[in-house]
């Protein structure tokens, strides 16, 4: 580390003491330990921020020292994006979140996770969150959010009510539909491209409980229960959602799973359900009432932290008999038992919001596919080959099907021609904003915006 960068650094230090972390540090390696393993150049430094004034500071000390930033949010991120060789802003310290049940809203600090939110249980009400608990809602929310309740209120970034936003020249700001109208449009869909966002206000639901599990079938079973799944998503009313997919097992065999979840009337939920209880040969799972918080821990066992992971994906109009024999024949030559194909439902609320609302660009009816490739890191070249290259394999025979673009959350970091594809019709606006914004690139997302490049780049996990 340069003199000059050492010397920014500690005078940081006595600003905010305690708050910087280096390599071979106990706050270091509890910073840099996210789903799934970074790979490449570590960070030099960590600043464990707890106001928006450090925030402030910690930006001013990556732009003095000429190093990349990136934001760790949540600390899920599966390209490791937020882990930059740089200087990284953790702000896993500011996870608080406050409850105002007569107004239905949740004042949620820039580092909570979704199971941080889940404090809403207490007053029967649920924020729009993803689809697990160790998710960040502030990089969620900024680029999209499929979830159960999708159907029901829409993506969690249609229920932003305001945030309050570091922007790259220190200056702190909140955007909401009254002031800093242009920012608050690109902050729901556009990413982490604009500032850090250290707070966020959220509408939250009436949700007192839901009827939610994972079920288990056999992958001789898997075109049954996946064509009988679709047919049940053709007149499902929006309170009920099913996410579907494959997953390898230990022995070396693959499993079918559905996910379904009923918002709606609790008296109706075990009718709702019972559906999904008779697709097959019931393996394993069930279907309980349980609370919203509760129902965002059915995928937290496969989160595994020190494992590396591919990962693809693609929107599809709908989920035919043609995709499921993809989902069939990528499964049956899976490389390991880490690989794993899930889908999101995207209908209901969300898709009827106008398109130019938000910064997020594809508001009709679809099927999100994600495709996962998961395997412990050994160094193994051989291993990672294959693995990668059957995820490509896999992403390639949607392509006859595919939609243009695909949500930007899960696009490969420098994939700039999918990404403005994936805005259509906004991708104007949203380079305009970002010029606005950050006309040096201090912050470049997952998204990659055609604007000129400064030194330092950012991007938030989720």
């Amino acid at each position: 580390m340069s003199d000059m960068i050492a010397r920014t650094l500690y005078r940081f230090i006595g600003q905010v003491p305690g708050r910087l972390s280096m390599p071979g540090t106990n706050g270091y390696a509890a910073a840099t330990a996210i789903w799934p393993k970074r790979v490449g150049r570590m960070p030099r430094a960590v600043i464990h921020c707890r106001t928006s004034e450090d925030v402030q500071l910690a930006i001013r000390a990556a732009r003095e020292c000429d190093l990349p930033l990136s934001v760790r949010g949540g600390g899920h991120d599966w390209a490791g994006r937020a882990l930059c060789e740089g200087i990284v802003i953790d702000l896993s310290e500011m996870n608080a979140v406050t409850v105002d049940a007569a107004n239905r809203t949740a004042r949620i600090a820039g580092g909570a996770r979704a199971a941080d939110v889940a404090v809403t249980d207490r007053f029967g009400l649920a924020a729009v969150t993803g689809s697990v608990g160790a998710v960040g809602m502030a990089g969620l929310t900024s680029r999209g959010g499929y979830g159960s309740l999708i159907g029901r209120f829409g993506l969690a970034l249609d229920n932003l009510v305001a945030a309050e936003v570091v922007l790259a020249n220190g200056r702190i700001v909140v955007a909401d539909p009254e002031n800093e109208r242009e920012l608050f449009w690109a902050l729901r869909g556009g990413g982490g491209n604009f500032g850090v966002v250290t707070r966020m206000n959220h509408r939250v639901h009436h949700v007192p409980s839901v009827h939610s599990g994972l079920l288990f079938y056999p992958f001789s079973e898997t075109k049954a229960v996946l064509e009988a799944c679709a047919e049940i998503a053709t007149s499902a009313p929006e309170e009920l959602t099913a996410q579907v997919g494959c997953v390898g097992t230990p022995d070396g065999t693959s499993m079918a799973f559905v996910w379904v979840t009923w918002s709606g009337r609790s008296g109706e939920g075990e009718i709702r359900v019972a559906p999904f209880l008779k697709l097959g040969t019931l393996l394993a799972g069930a279907v309980e009432a349980k609370s919203y918080g509760a129902s965002l821990t059915a995928f937290d066992p496969y989160l595994v932290n020190g494992q590396r992971t591919f990962m693809e994906s693609c929107w599809l109009p709908s989920l035919d008999r043609s995709g499921i024999d993809i989902f069939i024949d990528a499964m049956e030559s899976a490389v390991s038992s880490g690989c794993a194909m899930f889908t999101h439902e995207f209908r209901g609320a969300a898709a009827r919001v106008p398109v130019e609302t938000t910064a997020f660009g594809l508001r009709r009816d679809h099927v999100l596919i994600e495709i996962l490739a998961t395997f412990i890191d050994h160094s193994d070249e051989v291993e990672e080959q294959r693995h990668f290259q059957w995820m490509r394999a896999t992403l390639r025979a949607f392509d006859a099907m595919s939609l243009p673009g695909g949500y930007p959350n899960f696009l490969p970091q420098g994939d700039a021609d999918r990404a403005a594809k994936s805005y259509g019709g906004n991708s104007e606006r949203l380079i305009r904003a970002k010029r606005q914004y950050d006309p040096d690139n201090v912050f470049s997302s997952v998204i990659p915006l055609p604007v000129s490049r400064g030194k330092g780049h950012a991007a938030m996990s989720a």
